[in-house]
């Protein structure tokens, strides 16, 4: 039973990633279109297209903490004391992201909104890069078993956690760059279309860089995690680098659709390979998951509202997201008056 719920947090995580990550990389983009008459276009595609759902893509962080904490609470407590800097200014920068989001669109002043806006889109980066070396910490090796604390700082400041932040960041800005292709597109705004369009091929080649220089830095400083992608996970890191190369191919032809599904596929597998790399470790290569796991019926309970959720919850969502995709949420007007 540690395996099957080690597995649906996986999900959980891959879950936030594709979904999560692409308003976390929207951020980017709206930080970087520039003052308030040129980057007002660019900024009306951003509200439109993640204002109705924002909110709903959070609901894949706290089911993977919930399951982290109540299926795996050794995990959960050596995590959270030694990382608790990057994951205090993760939630507070979530925190001031949401409402800064919401602020922005209600003040009318332009100062007002300029800060509102700056608080949104520098959080928008600050909360990924931080997530992303969490996750660099744990995969290096950095976290101690046992529920105790490991190096404050060191933990989550190296080169593993740094590639971390970094790859997070600019897989955010190029999934949300394919995705706002599509938004666009949804908008009729041709030279909207063409805007992102540029940004996910340059945010494609960034994250395709990044990612070929972590072959070398995990080799150096994550060592258990670079034999584990070239070995029992490579045919995901494989799968990973096709889909990218796949969707860079499909945006410089123009085939916006059919790149969202190859950028997706992507960005999945390339956190489904860093589990299965880092398997059968929960903390390399300190504890295990059958070791870290809590008692079966704990487990059997939480896998039992796994699937109730999945039956309850997942067709919402779905409806959330067929709705927003065709425009069906809110008039169009929105996008000219926002």
């Amino acid at each position: 039973m540690s395996r099957v719920v080690a597995v649906t947090l996986m999900l959980g995580i891959t879950a936030y990633a594709l979904f999560g990550g692409a308003d976390f990389g929207a951020g980017f983009w709206d930080l970087v279109a520039g003052g308030a008459t040129r980057g007002r276009r660019p900024r009306a595609i951003i509200q439109h297209a993640i204002a109705p759902v924002w909110e709903a893509n959070h609901i894949w962080l706290i089911f993977s903490l919930v399951v982290l904490w109540t299926s795996f609470p050794e995990v959960f407590a050596s995590v959270g004391l030694t990382l608790f800097v990057p994951l205090s200014i993760t939630a507070l920068g979530i925190v001031l992201r949401g409402s800064s989001f919401a602020f922005r669109e209600q003040v009318t002043r332009t100062s007002s909104r300029r800060n509102f806006g700056a608080a949104f889109a520098t959080s928008s980066i600050l909360v990924p890069y931080c997530m992303g070396a969490i996750a660099g910490a744990i995969a290096s090796g950095r976290v101690p078993a046992g529920g105790n604390a490991g190096p404050l700082w060191s933990s989550w400041i190296n080169p593993t956690s740094v590639l971390g932040g970094v790859l997070a960041v600019t897989t955010c800005a190029y999934l949300a760059a394919v995705y706002l292709v599509w938004d666009a597109r949804r908008s009729d705004d041709a030279e909207m279309v063409e805007y992102f369009r540029r940004r996910a091929v340059a945010a494609a080649v960034a994250a395709g860089v990044v990612a070929f220089a972590g072959i070398f830095v995990l080799r150096a400083d994550a060592r258990y995690l670079f034999d584990g992608l070239t070995s029992r996970a490579l045919a995901l890191v494989v799968l990973a680098a096709l889909g990218g190369i796949g969707s860079l191919i499909l945006l410089v032809r123009r085939a916006g659709r059919a790149a969202r599904l190859f950028a997706a596929g992507g960005v999945a597998t390339v956190v489904l390979g860093w589990g299965v790399a880092q398997w059968p470790y929960m903390l390399p290569t300190s504890l295990k998951v059958s070791q870290a796991a809590a008692p079966d019926p704990t487990l059997t309970s939480i896998f039992v509202v796994f699937v109730i959720a999945v039956i309850v919850i997942v067709p919402s969502l779905g409806l959330l997201y067929y709705l927003d995709q065709r425009n069906l949420l809110e008039p169009e007007e929105t996008v000219a008056a926002s």
